[in-house]
C-alpha cells in the first residue's frame, strides 16, 4: 500500500511539474503575442521604420526566448529532486544563450536596414553610400561570427568537465594554431584580405569593375570572395586576396559619373569640322549625355587612315555604354550619307597605261 501510494504520490508531482512548465510556456507565447500585436498596431497607425524593423526581425526569437524567461522562473517551483531541478535549469541556460544569440544576430539585420533607409544605394551618385555598405556588410558578417563563437563557448564552459579540460587544451593551444595556420592559409589570407577591403576599399558593393577582360558590377562581397554580375548576367567569383594582389579596372572608384570614348578610322579627307559639328548634335538630342564632357579629336594618324576619339561623359556606366553604342552608330551613319568617299579605303596607282600588272599600291 505504500509503494502504491509513493508511486500515485510522484506520478502526482510528475504531473504538477509539467503542468507548470506548460503552464509558463503558455504565459510566455501569450505576452509575446500581446506584446508584438500592440507593436503592429502601433506601426500601422504611425508606421515608424525603426519599430517596425525590430518587429519584423526579432518576433520568432522572441518566440523562444520569452517562454524560455517563464520557464527559467518556474523552474524553483517544480517539485522535483534536486539532481531534476539541477537538469531543468541547465538545459534552459543552454537554450537561453542560443536564444539571446539569435536575438543579436537578428539586430545586426535591424542595424542594416537603418542604415540602408538613411543612406539610399538607388540615387544616381551612389559613391558614400556603396563605400558604407560595404564596411557595414563586411562588420555585419564579422559580428555574427564573433557571436556564435561566444555563444557556443559559454554553452560548452557551462558544463563542469568541458571546464576542466579548459587548462589542458590552453597549453596545447599554441601548437594547435600553428597546425591550424599552416592548414589554413589561404582561407586566413582571404580574411585579412577582406579587411583591408573593408577599410581601404579599392573595390565596394555595386562599384563598376573590368577584370580578367570580362566587365561587370560587384554584387556581393563575403568574407572570401567576390561576385561579380557580368554585363550578360554571368556571374565571375573571385578570392578577396586577388583584388590586392593583381592589378583591375575600377570604373566607379571615386564617383559614378564616367567618360566614354567612340574611336573612328577614316580617309583623309574627312571634313573633321563638319563631323564635330555632327556629333554635338547628337549629344544635345540625347539624355544620356550628362552635359559634362564633348570632344571629338583627330588622335592618330597613319599611312591610310585618320584615328578620331569622341570622349563625352555620362551619369553612369550603364549610362555611358549606350551613350557610346549610339553616338558611334550615329556618326557612321553620318559619314555613310554625307561622306561615303571619306571611308576608309586602299589606294593604288597606275604606273603604265598598257601595263596592268605594273600597279603599286599607296
Amino acid at each position: 500500500m505504500n509503494r502504491t501510494t509513493d508511486f500515485i504520490y510522484q506520478l502526482d508531482d510528475f504531473a504538477l511539474g509539467i503542468v507548470i512548465i506548460v503552464a509558463a510556456v503558455v504565459i510566455g507565447f501569450l505576452v509575446k503575442f500581446i506584446a508584438f500585436k500592440l507593436l503592429e498596431v502601433y506601426n500601422k497607425r504611425d508606421n515608424p521604420f525603426l519599430v517596425r524593423s525590430l518587429t519584423q526581425h526579432l518576433s520568432q526569437p522572441f518566440s523562444l526566448f520569452v517562454p524560455l524567461l517563464f520557464v527559467s522562473f518556474a523552474i524553483p517551483a517544480l517539485p522535483y529532486s534536486d539532481e531534476t531541478v539541477y537538469l531543468f535549469k541547465r538545459v534552459t541556460e543552454v537554450l537561453n544563450i542560443i536564444a539571446f544569440a539569435w536575438i543579436l544576430i537578428k539586430l545586426t539585420n535591424v542595424a542594416r536596414d537603418v542604415v540602408r533607409k538613411k543612406y539610399q544605394i538607388g540615387k544616381a551618385d551612389n559613391y558614400r553610400e556603396r563605400k558604407l555598405y560595404t564596411q557595414l556588410q563586411f562588420i555585419r558578417r564579422i559580428a555574427i561570427i564573433l557571436i556564435i563563437f561566444i555563444a557556443l563557448s559559454m554553452i560548452l564552459l557551462s558544463f563542469d568537465a568541458v571546464r576542466k579540460l579548459g587548462t589542458g587544451l590552453l597549453t596545447s593551444a599554441g601548437v594547435a594554431g600553428i597546425v591550424i595556420g599552416l592548414a589554413a592559409q589561404k582561407s586566413i589570407a582571404n580574411l585579412l584580405a577582406g579587411l583591408q577591403l573593408a577599410f581601404t576599399q579599392p573595390i565596394r558593393l555595386d562599384d563598376v569593375l573590368v577584370v580578367e577582360g570580362e566587365f561587370g558590377r560587384v554584387e556581393e562581397i563575403t568574407l572570401t570572395y567576390v561576385v561579380l554580375k557580368l554585363w550578360d548576367n554571368r556571374r565571375l567569383i573571385l578570392p578577396l586576396n586577388y583584388f590586392i594582389e593583381k592589378p583591375f579596372q575600377n570604373w566607379t572608384r571615386t564617383g559614378s559619373n564616367i567618360l566614354a570614348t567612340v574611336y573612328l578610322y577614316t580617309d583623309y579627307t574627312i571634313p573633321v569640322d563638319e563631323l564635330r559639328k555632327q556629333f554635338e548634335v547628337i549629344l544635345a538630342g540625347t539624355e544620356l549625355w550628362d552635359k559634362q564632357v564633348s570632344v571629338l579629336q583627330v588622335t592618330d594618324s597613319t599611312e591610310k587612315t585618320l584615328q578620331l576619339r569622341a570622349l563625352m561623359s555620362a551619369s553612369s556606366s550603364s549610362l555611358a555604354w549606350d551613350l557610346k553604342c549610339l553616338v558611334r552608330e550615329k556618326l557612321v551613319q553620318f559619314i555613310q550619307q554625307h561622306y561615303p568617299n571619306a571611308l576608309p579605303k586602299e589606294r593604288a596607282e597606275l604606273l603604265g597605261s598598257n601595263d596592268f600588272g605594273n600597279i603599286k599600291q599607296l
